[in-house]
C-alpha cells in the first residue's frame, strides 16, 4: 500500500460545475518525491488542496484519496484537522501571505506543536532547533520577528520549518521557490532535500519550473486542463517526452539549446495541433 493513493479524483466548482481536476490518479510511496508540472490553471494546486481538504465549500469532489490507508473524501473538518501538521503538511507558494502578519514567527511555528504534540518537550526549544535546521543562523531573532521584518528567503525557511517541525510523513510543496531569487532558491532547495532525507518524508512537489523539479524529484506527473497527460521517472520523461504538450514544456525549458533562428515550441502550438 502506498502512503498516498489518489484514484479518479475530480473537482468541479460553482453552479455550472466548472471542472478543474478531471479523473486524476497517482500513488506516492513513503520517502518518494513526486513532482507535478504544468502551466497555470492545469489543476496542480487544486489537486494538492483536495488532498489537504482545503478547497472551498463550493467545490464538488469525487473519486478517492487515501492517506496511510484512510479515505479522505467525505472527511469532516475535525478529521482533517487531526491530519494536517501531523501526518501531512504544506509549504505554500508565497510566505508573506501564508504567514500571519500579526504574529511573531516563533509563535506561528510553535502553534503546530501546541495543536499536534503538546506533550513533546519545550516548544520554544524545538522551534529554535528547527529554525536552525533550515539554515536560519540567528534563530532567536527570527523567532521573535514579525514576517515583514524578514527577507523572502527567511520567510520561506520559516514556512519550511513550520511544515517539518512535527515530522509529517508527507510534505506538499506548492511552488515554494517562485518568489525567491536564484541564489536563495538554490539554498532553500538544498535545505529541503537535506531535511526531507533526514526525516524520511515523502514529498509532493508542485512547480512549473522543470529545472527545479529535476533537482528535487525522482518522478513527475504532467498536467494539462485538469488531467494527467504523461507520467514517469524524471530522467526519462525530460530526456524523451512522448506527449506533444510535454515536448513543448521540455523544449521551452531548454531555451539555451535552441539553434539560432529556430522558433521555440509553445503551449499554444500544442492547442493548435489538438484543434486540427
Amino acid at each position: 500500500m502506498s502512503l498516498l493513493e489518489v484514484d479518479g479524483l475530480s473537482v468541479a466548482f460553482g453552479r455550472h460545475r466548472r471542472v478543474a481536476v478531471d479523473g486524476v490518479s497517482f500513488a506516492l510511496d513513503a520517502g518518494q518525491r513526486l513532482g507535478i508540472i504544468g502551466e497555470s490553471g492545469s489543476g496542480k494546486t487544486v489537486t494538492a488542496l483536495a488532498v489537504l481538504g482545503l478547497l472551498p465549500e463550493t467545490a464538488r469532489v469525487s473519486g478517492s484519496i487515501r492517506l496511510a490507508g484512510r479515505e479522505l473524501i467525505g472527511l469532516d473538518e475535525a478529521g482533517y484537522a487531526g491530519l494536517r501538521g501531523d501526518l501531512v503538511s504544506m509549504v505554500f507558494q508565497e510566505p508573506m501571505t501564508a504567514l500571519d502578519p500579526t504574529m511573531r514567527v516563533g509563535r506561528q511555528v510553535a502553534e503546530v506543536l501546541r495543536l499536534h504534540a503538546p506533550g513533546r518537550g519545550n516548544a520554544r526549544t524545538r522551534v529554535l532547533e528547527m529554525l536552525g535546521r533550515v539554515g536560519l543562523a540567528d534563530a532567536e531573532r527570527v523567532a521573535d520577528s514579525f514576517p515583514h521584518q524578514l527577507s523572502g528567503g527567511q520567510r520561506q525557511r520559516c514556512l519550511l520549518a513550520m511544515a517539518l517541525i512535527n515530522s509529517p510523513d508527507l510534505v506538499i510543496c506548492d511552488e515554494p521557490t517562485t518568489a525567491l531569487d536564484v541564489t536563495v532558491q538554490a539554498r532553500v532547495l538544498a535545505l529541503l532535500d537535506e531535511v526531507l532525507s533526514a526525516e524520511r518524508a515523502a514529498c509532493l512537489f508542485i512547480s512549473h519550473d522543470l529545472a527545479v523539479v529535476s533537482q528535487v524529484c525522482s518522478d513527475v506527473l504532467v498536467m494539462l486542463d485538469g488531467r494527467i497527460v504523461e507520467a514517469g521517472p524524471v530522467a526519462k520523461l525530460f530526456s524523451a517526452p512522448e506527449h506533444p504538450y510535454t515536448r513543448g514544456l521540455v523544449a521551452t525549458a531548454r531555451i539555451d539549446q535552441v539553434p539560432p533562428g529556430q522558433r521555440l515550441p509553445t503551449v499554444e502550438d500544442f492547442y493548435r495541433r489538438e484543434a486540427r
